[in-house]
């Protein structure tokens, strides 16, 4: 039996590299993102999360490498002849034109008929839960709704990938966690690739199927959320995806994750083949669902536990500052940490 040719992902980045004067802002990236997939790029300022995602668009031109969509060389294609739309944080809607006339502005440009445009353009406003907004003006709406008018607009042309370069960086956190949601909603329901840009962490883990980090214009690990969170490859992701407490021991460099770690109640034996360490609480803050220890080792070095606070009130975990404990954690709940920083090349 002929085996099934594998799929052509919608984005294929092979050494993609952007210099600007003497800064190396991408340096020879490769990607793959599959059909219908939410991909995250997450890095912090300067990363080159951005530039890559503006050479996809067509904004940049790479100095080497190729980009391909859907199979196709798209590196020399100009913005408007590639198969993408981009939403920005800006929203960058007309203010002057109705909620339906900027989201039917796109296929008005490519002359659809007037009908088709209406109906295509009230289908994406109900898509993003605006329906019977069309008439209202962008200065009617809230932050949180003048970015699904955007999305709506890009959606609206029926896109084969879309570029969100930090879409939810305006809106305060309870609006961006509510649009998180929605945002992934939209992409299930629409089925087009996302390819999504931010440096915000917890952003990243909520959506994604698959996450890239980047680091200096490098991308330091791929792989599902859990993965990148629990497997760490470097001590910068172990660093920057949440938080996590690096150890050395025994000539090994490892990290474990605050969560996993736990304090052994007075009397408490461990358990079997869990690691043990002891020492001093020295600070402990109050965030009221769970509590921040950190703990100075007697074996040098400081970890960092976080607790939830079933029954325990606010007074009582402040009062274990300064006092001596036992902490656990299983030894699979270790990553080992592949490189130190100052030895990538």
């Amino acid at each position: 039996m002929t085996p099934l040719p594998e799929p052509v992902p919608d984005v294929r980045l092979q050494g993609i590299t952007k210099r600007y004067g003497d800064v190396l802002a991408v340096d020879a990236i490769d990607l793959e993102i599959a059909q219908g997939e939410f991909f995250t790029m997450l890095g912090p300022s300067g990363s080159g999360k951005t530039t890559t995602l503006r050479m996809i668009a067509g904004f940049e031109v790479p100095d080497e490498g190729t980009i391909e969509l859907a199979g196709e060389d798209v590196s020399r294609q100009p913005p408007f002849d590639r198969p993408v739309n981009t939403v920005f944080q800006d929203y960058a809607l007309f203010p002057h034109m109705t909620v339906e006339q900027n989201v039917e502005y796109g296929l008005a440009v490519k002359r659809v008929a007037k009908a088709e445009r209406r109906a295509r353009a009230s289908e994406a406003l109900e898509m993003v839960r605006l329906g019977g907004y069309g008439g209202r003006k962008p200065s009617q709406l809230s932050g949180g709704q003048r970015q699904r008018v955007a999305l709506a607009r890009a959606i609206v042309n029926r896109p084969k990938v879309l570029l969100l370069d930090e879409p939810l960086g305006a809106l305060d956190l309870k609006l961006r966690q509510e649009m998180q949601i929605e945002l992934k909603r939209i992409q299930q329901e629409v089925g087009i690739t996302f390819v999504y840009v931010t440096h915000d962490q917890e952003e990243a883990l909520t959506m994604s199927d698959r996450i890239a980090v980047f680091n200096r214009g490098r991308v330091e690990q791929v792989g599902p959320p859990a993965v990148v969170y629990e497997h760490p490859r470097s001590e910068f992701i172990a660093d920057f995806v949440g938080v996590s407490n690096v150890i050395e021991r025994g000539g090994r460099r490892y990290t474990v994750r605050p969560e996993k770690i736990h304090v052994l109640g007075d009397g408490d034996a461990p358990q079997p083949g869990a690691r043990v360490e002891e020492g001093v609480v020295h600070d402990v803050q109050y965030v009221g669902p769970v509590t921040r220890y950190h703990v100075t080792l007697d074996g040098g070095g400081e970890l960092q536990v976080l607790s939830q606070n079933l029954e325990e009130t606010s007074s009582e975990v402040l009062a274990s500052q300064g006092r001596r404990v036992r902490l656990q954690w299983r030894p699979e709940q270790e990553a080992v940490i592949v490189e130190r920083e100052e030895e990538r090349v």
